[in-house]
């Protein structure tokens, strides 16, 4: 599935209103050598839009998925605080549902291993599935086993067979964006699942995104862009009931959801999710409306700071080469002359250049060498850790983030 779509990916409806479009931009993820040739830097439109019957806004332009995440630049590892939100996951779920040697745990988008290298420590029997090769054979590496695929109906069945059994718990954090045929990754989850099984998926929430103008996660990557409701629908068509759910506060505001393949009573926390959800409108088109109008601002508050930056005479460089920096880079128009350069601690991601902008990637410490009077932190959802990094490694001048508006740190 590849270029313009009319109708919805998930239901098959005729596609609704235009809930945000920022333009023609070069894929998030997809940095580039220093020696390429900008002007063929591949670009695509990345405009969400609203499906007026199951309400899952998603891209209505979708780039080849293969070429996307087979040879990816995003490795979970490099965040501290990530990597910490994985094991206090692992310990409360091996607490919840017991598991132990006799178990099975399935990750799709297992990533680098940074999530069931804790369920391989202790002694938890586990599998990741993951597309990306270069990502993939980190994890393998590190002894955690790893499919490297695309989950399909056909990828789990052949997992299924293998190990002679469902998993008991099937994770899905931050993967149900990234994909394009979404009713077949939903019938993979299920095949996955033991018929007492659960399913655990973790999403930005939809209403956050909206409420903290979060923009900047809307990237060629992300296919879709999830609330409580659009997800219940996905699931009830692939036999998964969504049972429970917590709040995080991952990537600006998320959903833990539980599903499972059995019937199990609604819990206090979903009701409640569902109440808010229709209470601000989720299922007509005004909650949809004026989410442009609210980016429009934002973006003007960046270049109103750089333009005064700039008018002082200001070196100014970017921390975090992270995908939502460069969706806000290239929505704001920025270019190479107007950064020094951005840090990021990813090796894979040090001597290139940033989609669309071109700004030069590079090592934190080469960035402090550069010596900027003020750096902008680009994921802002992380960006206590990274304000700890700089002021530890001894920077002194101006931190910023630019979402939802512009905020000295």
């Amino acid at each position: 599935m590849e270029g313009a779509i009319s109708h919805c990916r998930a239901c098959g409806a005729p596609l609704g209103e235009v809930f945000c479009d920022l333009g023609i931009m070069a894929v998030a993820n997809s940095y580039l050598p220093p020696e390429a040739d900008p002007a063929r830097e591949p670009r695509f439109p990345l405009r969400a839009v609203v499906c007026p019957a199951c309400r899952m806004v998603q891209l209505d332009h979708v780039v080849d998925a293969s070429g996307i995440f087979r040879d990816y630049a995003y490795f979970s590892s490099a965040s501290a605080s990530w990597q910490d939100h994985a094991r206090r996951y692992c310990e409360a779920m091996t607490d919840r549902l017991g598991l132990g040697p006799g178990s099975l745990v399935v990750e799709v988008a297992s990533n680098d291993g940074y999530l069931l290298k804790n369920f391989v420590a202790a002694g938890v029997p586990c599998l990741g599935v993951e597309p990306a090769a270069n990502v993939a054979e980190v994890a393998i590496a590190a002894g955690v086993p790893t499919e490297i695929a695309f989950l399909t109906p056909e990828t789990a069945a052949r997992i299924v067979a293998a190990q002679g059994r469902g998993a008991d718990l099937v994770i899905a954090n931050n993967v149900l964006a990234h994909v394009p045929d979404i009713n077949g990754f939903a019938e993979g989850l299920a095949t996955l699942l033991a018929p007492e099984g659960v399913l655990t998926v973790e999403t930005p929430h939809l209403l956050e995104l909206v409420e903290g103008v979060q923009f900047d996660t809307i990237y060629h990557e992300h296919f879709a862009y999830w609330s409580l409701l659009a997800v219940e629908h996905l699931f009830a068509r692939h036999g998964l009931t969504v049972f429970d759910l917590e709040h995080l506060p991952t990537h600006g505001g998320s959903l833990r959801l539980f599903a499972s393949r059995s019937a199990r009573p609604a819990s206090q926390a979903l009701l409640a999710q569902r109440r808010a959800e229709a209470e601000r409108g989720l299922e007509g088109d005004d909650f949809y409306r004026g989410f442009n109008a609210a980016v429009a601002e934002v973006l003007a508050g960046f270049r109103d700071w750089l333009a005064e930056r700039q008018a002082e005479g200001k070196r100014l460089a970017g921390y975090g080469a992270a995908a939502k920096g460069n969706t806000f880079l290239n929505a704001a128009g920025v270019i190479a002359t107007d950064f020094m350069a951005v840090a990021d601690v990813s090796p894979a991601k040090q001597g290139r250049l940033l989609p669309g902008s071109h700004v030069p990637v590079v090592s934190p410490e080469a960035l402090l060498a550069l010596a900027p009077d003020e750096i902008l932190i680009l994921p802002w959802n992380i960006a206590p850790e990274l304000t700890a990094q700089l002021r530890g490694a001894g920077f002194t001048g101006g931190l910023w983030t630019a979402v939802p508006e512009m905020r000295r740190l």
